[in-house]
């Protein structure tokens, strides 16, 4: 059987340098559960899940639409999130990050995509299925977000992979 969706989310791309850094206080930090591989950290705003092909180009369309202001994004508080997902959560979310999260859900809408219906958690996840639960400061890990990112997610023999489909430039 041909499958024809594709596993779809918007979010913010952690960039190289600061996903290393991330990476490299994870490894000392013992956590447990599944590690998040370097290449696949990123914050979520808007999952979509599977979604029919035929629609990527209305939402590569809408997406084009947002218009929001780029912000500084600091993660610096370590938190279990849901079930065993050890996350980088801000302590303080910046209200353009709000905003970007916001415009995109009410544009997804009225394209009828219907999204979780829990409220936006930011958060960058560094493991899942952890036994353990944490809730403590973490180093200040910032950065400028430029843009946002719709990613298609692609299980491989090697696990998952996140392949970037666009990308769309916040305003200065």
């Amino acid at each position: 059987m041909i499958d024809n969706t594709l596993r779809l989310f918007f979010a913010l791309p952690c960039p190289p340098e600061q996903a290393a850094a991330i990476c490299a206080w994870r490894e000392d930090q013992a956590l447990d559960g599944r590690t998040v591989p370097q290449d696949n950290l990123h914050l979520t705003l808007a999952f979509l899940g599977a979604q029919p092909k035929e629609h990527l180009d209305a939402l590569l369309q809408m997406a084009a639409t947002v218009h929001a202001e780029a912000f500084s994004l600091t993660l610096d508080r370590l938190t279990t999130i849901g079930k065993g997902f050890i996350c980088l959560q801000p302590a303080s979310t910046p209200p353009a990050l709000l905003q970007l999260a916001e415009a995109l859900s009410e544009r997804l809408a009225a394209l009828g995509v219907v999204l979780d219906c829990r409220p936006f958690l930011p958060h960058l996840t560094l493991s899942r299925q952890a036994r353990s639960r944490v809730q403590q400061p973490a180093p200040d890990f910032t950065w400028h977000v430029d843009r946002f990112v719709l990613y298609r997610s692609v299980n491989t023999a090697d696990g998952v992979r996140y392949d970037e489909l666009g990308s769309w430039s916040l305003l200065p």
